[in-house]
């Protein structure tokens, strides 16, 4: 179908596009339950929310899953080597997770407000734990990961959980979580009704702005303060994927790619604009624009980050050589087509599913409804 190279570009491009899928689809639920504490005033407002995601959000996650597989499918090495350095971090937003099918099922199961709070507060936690840590994750990316190969590419980590939590990956973390939390509120401003949907629309048209001027904020550090990789010597078609084969050096920003290709500008200006347009969309109540809006600012900032990334997958702070890119970390060709086929045949029923899915369970939550059925809602 493809040569070796071809391959492993293609796969590049479609785990970038199954985790553009996850962070628009989960995206939108966890910042919706991030937000439940705040626009949910009373416990009909709360039920409101809820159920204006608790439909979708497992169905959501079939995206994480599939581009989890996909990375241990594509690049076993990257998915050993970041999960061996990001053990705590994931085991983190593991423990985090548990709390959001728990809280779903039982916060309406007794009557009781204070045990319908703590279910509350755990989902905001729940959400909010793995939107920051998967916004410090891919901060670390662009600073370094502390591993290194031996000669047998057996990974060694030598770095911590704390040293993750540094300045500009916290940046990358509130970026990521102020992200989510505007693409939820355009959500619950399309899907809720009654004063949730006013007050939704309040912070969408606050936190997309505050998105733009993050973005800017990390977007200088990079330029300013943190160098960049790049393969120095290599053999690009090497079909023994052997992360130790090239040579790494470091260079003074990481927007290399941005001088080859200067119409990859487009991707930083889109990512600013973008939310800009998503706050005036919501002023001027085009909620269906702004979810939309809000979708495409996501997809902006997930191509800008790899593109600026590429060819690198987990850069090396310790050992630049150990650098993984998706030249040297692929499985075997035989694994790629197989897979590729497998992607094919499967993307499409994710999607047609995921289309039905929300046909069927589309319209305004409303608390009239809530109320009379309370029985029957989460």
């Amino acid at each position: 179908m493809f040569d070796y190279e071809t391959l492993r570009l293609v796969w590049w491009l479609l785990v970038g596009i199954l985790l553009i899928g996850f962070a628009i689809t989960d995206g939108f639920d966890l910042g919706a339950a991030m937000l439940l504490p705040l626009l949910g005033k009373t416990d009909t407002e709360r039920r409101v929310i809820i159920n204006t995601i608790a439909p979708h959000w497992d169905g959501n996650q079939v995206w994480f899953v599939t581009a989890g597989g996909a990375l241990f499918a594509a690049w076993p090495l990257v998915y050993a080597t970041a999960f061996s350095g990001f053990y705590w971090a994931m085991l983190l937003v593991l423990f985090a997770l548990f709390f959001r099918p728990i809280g779903f099922e039982y916060r309406s199961k007794m009557p009781s407000q204070r045990w319908r709070n703590h279910w509350d507060r755990g989902l905001c936690i729940g959400s909010f734990v793995p939107a920051l840590v998967f916004g410090v994750a891919f901060g670390n990316l662009f600073l370094g990961v502390p591993f290194s190969f031996d000669e047998f590419t057996r990974p060694t980590y030598t770095g911590s959980f704390w040293a993750l939590l540094n300045p500009f990956a916290l940046l990358c973390g509130l970026t990521s979580v102020v992200m989510l939390i505007s693409h939820g509120a355009t959500w619950l401003q399309m899907r809720a009704g009654g004063e949730v949907q006013n007050r939704a629309r309040t912070a969408a048209a606050l936190t997309a702005p505050m998105l733009s001027l993050l973005l800017i904020l990390a977007g200088a550090w990079l330029v300013t303060a943190i160098p960049g990789y790049e393969i120095s010597s290599a053999v690009i078609g090497d079909a023994s994927s052997n992360p130790l084969s090239k040579t790494v050096t470091r260079t003074d920003d990481w927007f290399a790619n941005f001088a080859t290709y200067p119409q990859l500008w487009l991707l930083p200006a889109f990512a600013v604009a973008l939310p800009l347009l998503t706050s005036l969309l919501t002023k001027l109540a085009l909620y269906g624009w702004a979810f939309l809006s809000s979708a495409l600012s996501i997809t902006a900032i997930i191509l800008l980050a790899g593109t600026t990334l590429f060819p690198f997958l987990m850069p090396s702070s310790l050992d630049l050589a150990s650098s993984l890119t998706l030249w040297d970390a692929t499985s075997s060709q035989l694994t790629l087509e197989i897979m590729l086929w497998v992607v094919i045949f499967f993307v499409p029923l994710i999607l047609a599913y995921t289309v039905w899915s929300y046909y069927k369970m589309w319209g305004r939550v409303e608390p009239e409804a809530i109320e009379s059925n309370s029985i029957s809602f989460y």
